[in-house]
């Protein structure tokens, strides 16, 4: 037996009504701590790249499922406050001999989230449970790092950003920054959208298969990603509820505009990673 057909077996029983908080057994918790472990140490991801793009991972995801379904509310308690939840914060004992470090009073995450080496986490911030860190991320202050996002390697969250997950449906895939990505401050990316890698977002820009994305570089428009080596940032367009008479001047919504990354944004960037040395 594979961790995948145990966590698989226990949903068939879960979603059959056979099994639920009170009639769970120990072996079936060690199933769920050994997932969360798993999750924790890298060894299983809620989305992976392959030929296709990005893929959910939907054992994963019904994983993180079972967690919440099958386990009971406690109080527990960290840093002398008492909270409630299903699932303990993760533990940190393996983020210093990694060289990953988070800042006191504030820096919270969640069990069953990978944080990789060399990461940097700033107070207050979060990172939820199935979320995916890659090294050598910067996740800044008052950032969020939703269930089951993928993060990649040496990417800058800027102060204030929201990343979304997206935990259901399963077959979804989550939220996406790929490698050596750069968001502003303010940013928001949400519902699966994907950005490629070696971006730069401008602070504040929405990010949302929702909001279309004027790609000036092949000259299309594209919706749900970014794609890799661009700079991008928000501009308003004309909307169709500008025929309105209420809108005298006229009516606007937001779009993405992406261009090429120009050398001095380059050079900004590099700057801004030598601090985090």
């Amino acid at each position: 037996m594979t961790l995948e057909s145990d966590v698989s077996d226990l949903w068939q029983r879960y979603d059959d009504d056979a099994v639920d908080a009170e009639t769970a057994t120990a072996d079936d918790y060690d199933t769920l701590d050994a997932f969360l472990d798993a999750l924790e140490a890298g060894e299983i991801r809620a989305a992976e790249k392959g030929s296709d793009g990005w893929q959910a991972n939907e054992w994963v995801k019904r994983g993180i499922l079972l967690n919440f379904g099958l386990r009971a509310t406690e109080t527990r308690s960290y840093g002398g406050v008492d909270y409630h939840d299903v699932l303990p914060l993760r533990g940190t004992a393996d983020l210093g001999e990694r060289g990953t470090r988070n800042t006191p009073d504030g820096t919270t995450i969640r069990r069953g989230a990978y944080l990789g080496s060399d990461c940097i986490m700033m107070s207050p911030s979060f990172v939820n449970v199935g979320a995916h860190v890659g090294d050598g991320t910067l996740v800044d202050s008052c950032d969020t790092v939703g269930s089951c996002a993928q993060i990649g390697e040496n990417v800058k969250l800027g102060a204030n950003t929201l990343i979304g997950g997206v935990l259901e449906p399963v077959e979804d895939a989550p939220v996406i920054v790929e490698d050596g990505v750069s968001l502003g401050a303010g940013c928001r990316v949400t519902s699966g959208f994907v950005v490629g890698e070696n971006t730069v977002v401008g602070e504040n820009t929405l990010l949302s298969p929702r909001i279309p994305v004027y790609d000036l570089v092949d000259e299309e428009v594209l919706y749900g990603h970014l794609p890799p080596e661009r700079r991008a940032f928000t501009r308003m367009v004309e909307s169709s509820i500008g025929d309105h008479d209420l809108f005298a001047g006229g009516a606007y919504k937001p779009a993405v505009v992406a261009m090429d990354i120009e050398a001095d944004t380059r050079d900004a960037t590099k700057r801004e990673e030598a601090l985090r040395e």
